[in-house]
Parts: C-alpha cells; sequence; structure tokens
C-alpha cells in the first residue's frame, strides 16, 4: 500500500533483489558503492571536457579569479548537501529531485517537475551529442587525415552508448572508470608540472584573492562555473542500486562535490599561474578553443596536448554514457510511479537494469538530433548553445524547487530537528539557485553565445512541460511516488 502524500516515509528496506509488484522486476540494491557512484557523477560533469570548454569563458569574464569561481559554485552544491542528505535518510527513490518534490509539495508539482527534468536532461544530452560529434570529428581530421562526417560518428557513436546503457550499469561502469580516471590523470600531471615549475606567476593565490572575485563578471562566470556540477544528481538516481543507501549516499555527495569543486579550482589556478595572473583574461579571450592545449604544450610537451584532445572526446563519451543512465533511471521510477508507461518502470530480470526505458532514451535522442541534422541546424551555434541553454535554465529550476520542498517535507513531519538542516540551509541553497536563475536569464544571449532570438522562445517550453505534468497529474490520481521508497 503507498503512503499518502501527506505523510512522511520512514526508512525501510523493501527488498530490491525481490521483484517489486507482481510480475515485475527492479532495479538491483547493492551493486553500486561510493566509489561508482562518484564515478557516475564525474562521469556526468566530464571534467576534462568542463575545464577545455568551459574555464577560458570563466577566465575571460572574471579573469584570474576563477578558481574562487569555481569554490563559490561548489560551496552553493554543499549549502544545498546539507538538506538533501538530510532528507536522503528517509528517501531512497530513483526518481532523483522529482522524488523528493513529491514528499515536499505532493504529486502534482513534482509531476510538473518530471516534465521538466524531463526537458533538462534531454536537451542537455542532446546538445552534447552534437558538440561531441564536432570534436570527434575534428580529431579524426586532424590526427588520421579521414574525413568523416560529423552525424555519421554522433550517430554510431549514440548506438554504442544505448547499448552499453541497455547492457547494464556493470558494463557501463567498467568504461566510465577507465575514462574517468584517465582525464585525471592527464590534469594531474599538467597541475604538477605548473606547480613545480612554477609558470609565470609562480604559485601566486592572486586567484584567491576577494576582491578579483567580484569584479563584474562574476555573475556570468559564476553560471558558467554551476553548468559544470550538472551532473550532481547522479547521487539520487542511483540510490536505489546503492549499498546501504542510507550512509553510501551522504558520502558520495559531499565526495563528489569535493573532487569536482578541489579539481577545477586546483586545474584552473594551475592554468592561471602558467599564463600570469595580469595575461590569463586576455590568453583565454583570444583563443579559447586552444586556452588549455597550448598550455599543456608549453609545460609539458606537444604529447600530453595531443593526449588532451583525444581525451576531451572520450570525456565526451564517459558524460554521455553517464548521463543516459541517469535518464533512463528516471524514466524507469516514472513509470514505476504511473506517471509515465507501466512498461518504462520494469527491469531487465537478469540485470536489473532499466533497459527499456535505456532504449526509449537512445531512441528519443537520435529523432530530436535527426531534426536538427535535417533542418541543416549548424552543430555549435543552433543546437548545442539552444539545447544546452534550455537544458541549464530548466535543471536550476529543478534544484531550486528542490531546496523549497526540503524546507516543506521536514516542516511537514518534523522528523529532524537541527534548525541548520531544515531551514537555514535549505533556504540559503532556495536564494543561491534563484539567484543563478535569474542571472541565467538576464544573460540568457551569453548562454547563446551572443545570439538570442528565435532561440529565446525556447524558454517556453520550460512553462509548457511544466503545465502539461501538472495537468497530467491532475487527470491520474493513481501516481505514486511512494512507490519502492526504501
Amino acid at each position: 500500500m503507498s503512503t499518502p502524500p501527506h505523510q512522511a516515509v520512514p526508512p525501510q528496506n523493501t527488498g530490491h533483489n525481490e521483484p517489486p509488484g507482481e510480475g515485475r522486476a527492479g532495479l538491483r540494491a547493492g551493486r553500486l558503492g561510493v566509489a561508482a557512484i562518484v564515478f557516475f557523477v564525474v562521469a556526468a560533469v566530464a571534467p576534462m571536457a568542463a575545464i577545455v570548454g568551459a574555464s577560458p569563458v570563466v577566465f575571460s569574464v572574471n579573469g584570474v579569479a576563477a578558481p574562487a569561481t569555481y569554490l563559490l559554485a561548489a560551496l552553493l552544491f554543499v549549502v544545498f548537501s546539507v538538506g538533501y542528505v538530510t532528507m536522503s535518510r528517509h528517501i531512497t527513490n530513483a526518481g532523483g529531485f522529482v522524488a523528493y518534490i513529491a514528499q515536499g509539495f505532493g504529486p502534482r508539482l513534482a509531476t510538473a517537475a518530471a516534465g521538466l527534468a524531463i526537458l533538462a536532461y534531454t536537451a542537455l544530452q542532446a546538445a552534447l551529442w552534437s558538440q561531441y560529434s564536432v570534436f570527434a570529428q575534428q580529431l579524426i581530421t586532424d590526427k588520421l587525415g579521414v574525413d568523416v562526417p560529423a552525424w555519421v560518428l554522433l550517430f554510431a557513436t549514440l548506438a554504442v552508448v544505448t547499448a552499453l546503457t541497455v547492457r547494464g550499469v556493470d558494463v557501463s561502469l567498467k568504461v566510465l572508470g577507465l575514462l574517468v580516471l584517465l582525464e585525471v590523470a592527464a590534469f594531474v600531471v599538467l597541475d604538477v608540472a605548473i606547480i613545480f615549475g612554477g609558470g609565470v606567476s609562480g604559485n601566486s593565490l592572486a586567484a584567491f584573492d576577494p576582491s578579483a572575485l567580484v569584479g563584474p563578471g562574476l555573475g556570468v562566470a559564476f553560471l558558467f562555473c554551476i553548468t559544470c556540477f550538472t551532473g550532481f544528481e547522479a547521487t539520487v538516481v542511483f540510490s536505489e542500486e546503492a549499498k546501504d543507501p542510507h550512509r553510501t549516499i551522504p558520502r558520495a555527495v559531499y565526495t563528489s562535490i569535493a573532487f569536482i569543486g578541489v579539481f577545477y579550482a586546483l586545474t584552473t589556478w594551475a592554468l592561471g599561474n602558467s599564463v600570469g595572473a595580469d595575461a590569463v583574461q586576455a590568453a583565454a579571450t583570444d583563443d579559447p578553443a586552444g586556452f588549455v592545449f597550448a598550455i599543456a604544450e608549453a609545460e609539458v610537451g606537444a604529447w600530453l596536448s595531443t593526449v588532451m584532445e583525444i581525451l576531451v572526446v572520450t570525456s565526451f563519451i564517459a558524460m554521455l554514457i553517464g548521463f543516459q543512465n541517469m535518464l533512463s533511471r528516471y524514466l524507469y521510477a516514472l513509470g514505476r510511479a504511473k506517471v509515465l508507461p507501466h512498461r518504462l518502470g520494469e527491469a531487465n530480470a537478469k540485470t536489473g537494469t532499466p533497459a527499456a526505458a535505456a532504449l526509449v532514451v537512445g531512441v528519443a535522442l537520435a529523432i530530436i538530433l535527426a531534426v536538427f541534422e535535417l533542418a541543416g541546424a549548424d552543430p555549435i551555434t543552433v543546437t548545442f548553445s539552444w539545447l544546452l541553454s534550455l537544458g541549464t535554465v530548466s535543471l536550476i529550476v529543478i534544484l531550486a524547487l528542490t531546496s523549497a520542498s526540503i524546507i516543506a517535507f521536514f516542516a511537514r513531519t518534523r522528523l529532524e530537528t537541527s534548525i541548520w538542516k531544515t531551514k537555514v540551509a535549505p533556504a540559503g541553497a532556495l536564494l543561491g539557485f534563484a539567484v543563478v536563475g535569474w542571472l541565467a536569464v538576464q544573460n540568457y544571449d551569453v548562454l547563446l553565445g551572443g545570439q538570442g532570438g528565435v532561440a529565446r522562445w525556447l524558454l517556453l517550453l520550460i512553462q509548457l512541460c511544466a503545465a502539461l505534468g501538472f495537468g497530467w497529474a491532475a487527470l491520474r490520481p493513481d501516481i505514486d511516488y511512494q512507490a519502492e521508497l526504501v
């Protein structure tokens, strides 16, 4: 029997190794430890692609203070995680933040958020697939001299990643582990070379001077730093498959944020010192695409620059494997909750993987990308920019709603007594994400790479998807977000 939305759900073990309903197989519990979940999170944020792609933008708008800006973004997620981790003791659900919103505000607002979540992760994935195809084509052309159309690489790789996701989380994890370790190792080599070599600025701490942080470019820089944490929700989505989720998830949350925040800050600090505090802003602005590669070649050698060019492409693959696993579990949870067709809410009996949902994600992405391709859209200035901007704003709205739902949940249930964990920290996160959302809308043309016009109208999809979700929940009183909570 499901628990009504107004009641709290106490932690209990429902035995996910058993079928979660008559004739249905569920996700396999106990397979993922802290390290495995952290790998999924780190893969989804794609540190190599994020540093190469986003750090030049952060440097160009906020100068030498880029490392401190990344730490500021990490701090916001730490504050958010205080309430989120506290609530995770009472909820474990593959439905991600939607399950939290359901507990705080009920099924109608949760289903509105589900519409936003599907929009956000579908748009983000489609955008990243488009960007991947361009990077992959450039790599093959430059290094092998073979001219392969970008769309061929896109759909061929999409088929492989979809197959890995359908096959199971264990296979995906082995691939992710190798790719993530390689890209992190490459930056460790570069960071060590710069730190021990001194760089132009030596090991200057000017990057962390508060006066440098609060410059006129802070808002835009902070927004771009936030986008580098977009895979954070994996800590929630994989919770049903975690070993002892009430211990594993909190540890994975804080480990992920600490690693990502320190990694971004340390690496950008080293990059800034390599070029020089006074010159880094101009260098990043003049050649954003080659900024990191040029530093790698100057500090270590051409071989590292070449390795990093390859790892940027593999970083995209790791990120897309992580995102596709996340969204497939989202659809699985929504199918189980009777928001989507029940077939999506079933897992493979042998592997415990939401195979049907994973296949649907792959097919949906293929259709969306094919539409843009057939329309002749430029893969970077249109497909990537338009969809990434839309997905980013949608995700920020979900994070703000989740912060508010944490406050509502504990105000109603009083399961925890700490004011800091149940009120102050969630309220701080809500305010923080509200500011980030405002920055995103105000600087939407910047997210779009300087173009506006038609692309701005895509923001209406946020209201439309939320309204459709809310209306669908009003028509479906049997929607049950409490299914299989542990």
